[in-house]
């Protein structure tokens, strides 16, 4: 049997990244079982159909579990071929049943089923992963939609923003994301059993004196298996099926590649808004021991990078596969299906610790808003003084001067003397008091309905998961 060992290469996706559960998913033993079971599937049907005896399709299902990855490794070697080293290892087990297994089918009338039944259960786990995240994310949400933060376009202070309003942001994008994953999820189907060719011509012929057709046996095996089949299929299901897939898994990764990246932003010192959870003896550097560094965000954005790339794979396998099959996606997808999976699966479990465990500092939220909300909160001390009899077009001139100067004060290192500068000029102070014109220019309760909507989406979240 292969035996693995730290002397030999072994993907990180083995043991570093990817949950135990999406790795028995994409297991050479959970495969194994799965090829047994549509055989035991095939054989109970052909039995109601009288190809087969009872005694023959029992015996299959006895065995089922019993797999040898040991034994068919060795048949492999010799006949080089997996499918039927397994068949038979199968067959050995089954003196009674051996005979018949994998009757009339075709080795992806077995592997695509296996493949669609591996792609919904991975597709489950993944759901759920999400489902959890946006739970806490929803709590976060709620948490925080009244606290007022700086807003950054261009990386640049803009205006006045919540930070409930950014997560609900993140929340909005990681439900469109469930709601696509579901739709997949939903349509996944297998190859059904249709031959070489796609046309059951060998069913057709074995059920010629049966009684039953070749649609008919194989809503019968699905039916066990509890999964739909394509309509029309080639030797293999459409590999179109393998894009949508991993093509959704981008797209949540997508999403969580956005938010990790703006909690790294967040978390420099600059800003210093966020930061991700620390542990009391967590190294941050092997060079400088005050370094906090976001891991964990950064793993994030390495592990989705991945991911992102799979698609084009997929895509290639979709539209290069000529006329009824060729064979240059098997290799691939024996690669990038699991890899998939299970990198999405780590970085999902990887953002809901973020979200549980995200510190969102008040001081420095406050001291962004305080030195640069100021510029934003001009706009509506601009409306009043107009709306008290201003000259709209001088007094944006006044603004500019005035916010010209405060720039330079706080590249200087300076307070920032914007509101200060503005109420003493006579432009403005003609117009209104200075405890007006304060009021006018503290930025904090100027987010419009950004609280509502906050509140409204973690709702949504809610009702929707």
């Amino acid at each position: 049997m292969t035996t693995f060992t730290h002397e030999t290469y072994l993907s990180p996706l083995t043991w570093r990244y990817g949950s135990d559960e999406m790795r028995g998913v994409w297991s050479e033993a959970q495969k194994r079982r799965l090829l047994r079971r549509v055989w035991v599937a095939l054989a109970e049907a052909q039995c109601e159909a009288g190809l087969v005896t009872a005694e023959q399709a029992a015996e299959l299902r006895a065995h089922q579990n019993d797999i040898d990855i040991e034994r068919a490794e060795t048949i492999e070697r010799e006949i080089r071929h997996d499918l039927m080293a397994e068949i038979r290892t199968f067959a050995e087990q089954c003196p009674v049943g051996g005979p018949i297994i994998h009757l009339g089918a075709t080795s992806m009338d077995v592997l695509d089923n296996v493949d669609a039944l591996r792609l919904r259960d991975g597709l489950d786990l993944i759901l759920a992963g999400l489902e959890k995240t946006l739970a806490a994310l929803a709590e976060r949400i709620d948490a925080e939609a009244d606290t007022a933060a700086m807003a950054f376009t261009h990386i640049q202070p803009a205006e006045p923003t919540t930070v409930g309003y950014r997560l609900a942001q993140y929340g909005q994008d990681l439900l469109g994301d469930w709601e696509e994953l579901r739709r997949v999820r939903d349509g996944i189907r297998g190859k059904g059993l249709k031959g070489a060719v796609g046309t059951s011509a060998s069913y057709t012929q074995l059920l010629a004196e049966s009684g039953w057709t070749a649609r008919q046996l194989e809503d019968a095996v699905m039916a066990k298996l509890g999964i739909r089949p394509f309509l029309a299929a080639t030797q293999t299901y459409p590999r179109k099926q393998d894009w949508l897939v991993v093509n959704a898994l981008a797209g949540l990764c997508a999403s969580l590649h956005k938010f990790a990246f703006d909690l790294r932003i967040l978390q420099s010192p600059p800003f210093g808004e966020w930061s991700e959870p620390f542990g009391a003896k967590q190294v941050g550097s092997s060079a400088m021991p005050f370094k906090r560094n976001p891991i964990a965000a950064e793993n994030i954005d390495s592990l989705t990078r991945l991911v992102a790339v799979f698609p084009r794979t997929a895509w290639d396998n979709a539209a290069l596969s000529l006329l009824e099959r060729t064979l240059d996606d098997s290799a691939n997808r024996r690669l990038f299906l699991p890899e998939a999976f299970l990198l999405t699966d780590e970085v999902l479990d990887r953002a809901l610790k973020l979200v549980e465990g995200l510190s969102i500092w008040p001081g420095p939220t406050a001291r962004n808003l305080r030195e640069y909300g100021v510029f934003a909160a001009t706009e509506r001390l601009l409306m009043e003084a107009v709306k008290a009899g201003g000259d709209r077009q001088e007094l944006h001139e006044v603004i500019r001067e005035h916010s010209l100067v405060a720039w330079q004060a706080l590249q200087a290192g300076e307070p920032n003397p914007l509101a200060e500068n503005l109420l003493a000029d006579p432009r403005v102070s003609s117009l209104m008091d200075a405890e007006t014109g304060l009021r006018l220019l503290d930025a904090s309760d100027y987010v419009g309905d950004a609280p509502q909507r906050a509140r409204e989406m973690a709702r949504t979240i809610r009702e929707s998961i």
